[in-house]
């Protein structure tokens, strides 16, 4: 058990939660697999031992499961190497649209930025107080493109993503370097998970019928009947990978849309820094009375 890995992971269910679960496990590490319907991995469960495999019960939105559930890890294997936050769920409606359906959006910031962040707490409590000193743990925070870049129709789950991004790098910032914790937030595109069954729809308002939200919906809805995308099962050998990494970076965007996004957003916010740089100069204050015309 010593030379194994042991791996926490939320959203086990489907998507990539589901397929990093099946990779580790195929790659002889255990695995502490935690979803909101156990029986969903019955099969699993039929399938390898007790000392592999603890499927646990859990919502994100209940802190006192999140509590319980690193304390049954705790129990049953004495150490966690790896936390995969992964669990999340989204809203697509244009910002306006939203207005009066705003317990929907709360709930997912429930789920996607404070279950995750309740996650991340305990993870990071875990492998500091529970591993041995200086074992550290890496703590991979799922984001997603939509945490690098604002998308007509998901501008909530885009402000959900933002969120867990900034208080990621936050985290990754606040941690003493001898307790060896490292943080990275993966940043996946589009990739062929069952996450479309996740996404609630608010119906748009009609003034939107032919703004550019209006394709994103349509788009979205041809998703539904024929997905597309890239392979989800390649990416999670990349996260395993990445797990390995003696050095990982804080920020990993994965799929060719998603380092298109980071080029392009980097790229804008370079040449809009450029175009507007001379307006910062001369800002000092001198104490005089400042003439506003």
């Amino acid at each position: 058990m010593s030379n194994l890995k042991v791996w926490f992971i939320t959203g086990a269910s489907t998507g990539f939660g589901r397929a990093m679960t099946e990779l580790v496990l195929k790659n002889g590490d255990a695995v502490v697999a935690t979803l909101r319907k156990p029986e969903v991995l019955a099969g699993l469960s039929a399938q390898y031992p007790v000392d592999r495999l603890l499927v646990l019960k859990l919502d994100v939105q209940n802190e006192n499961e999140i509590i319980a559930a690193f304390a049954a890890a705790k129990e049953k294997f004495g150490r966690l190497d790896v936390v995969f936050n992964n669990a999340a769920c989204g809203v697509l409606s244009e910002v306006e649209s939203a207005a009066g359906n705003e317990t929907l959006v709360r709930d997912m910031f429930e789920v996607n930025f404070w279950g995750a962040t309740h996650v991340s707490q305990a993870a990071v409590k875990f492998f500091r107080e529970v591993n041995k000193p200086g074992i550290g743990g890496r703590l991979l925070q799922v984001s997603s493109l939509a945490g690098i870049e604002g998308v007509p129709t998901f501008g909530f789950y885009n402000a959900t993503k933002f969120a867990l991004e900034g208080i990621s790098e936050a985290l990754a910032k606040e941690l003493d370097p001898s307790w060896n914790i490292k943080v990275t937030i993966i940043e996946p595109g589009a990739f062929i998970t069952e996450g479309q069954s996740k996404i609630t729809h608010i119906d748009p308002l009609p003034a939107y019928a032919k703004a550019p939200a209006a394709f994103i919906r349509s788009s979205m809805s041809a998703l539904t009947q024929k997905p597309s995308g890239a392979d989800p099962l390649k990416a999670v050998k990349a996260f395993y990978r990445l797990a390995n990494l003696p050095e990982p970076p804080l920020h990993f965007p994965i799929g060719e849309d998603a380092i298109e996004a980071v080029r392009r957003k980097t790229a804008g916010l370079l040449a809009d820094t450029d175009a507007f740089t001379s307006w910062s100069e001369g800002l000092g204050f001198t104490g005089d009375k400042i003439d506003l015309d």
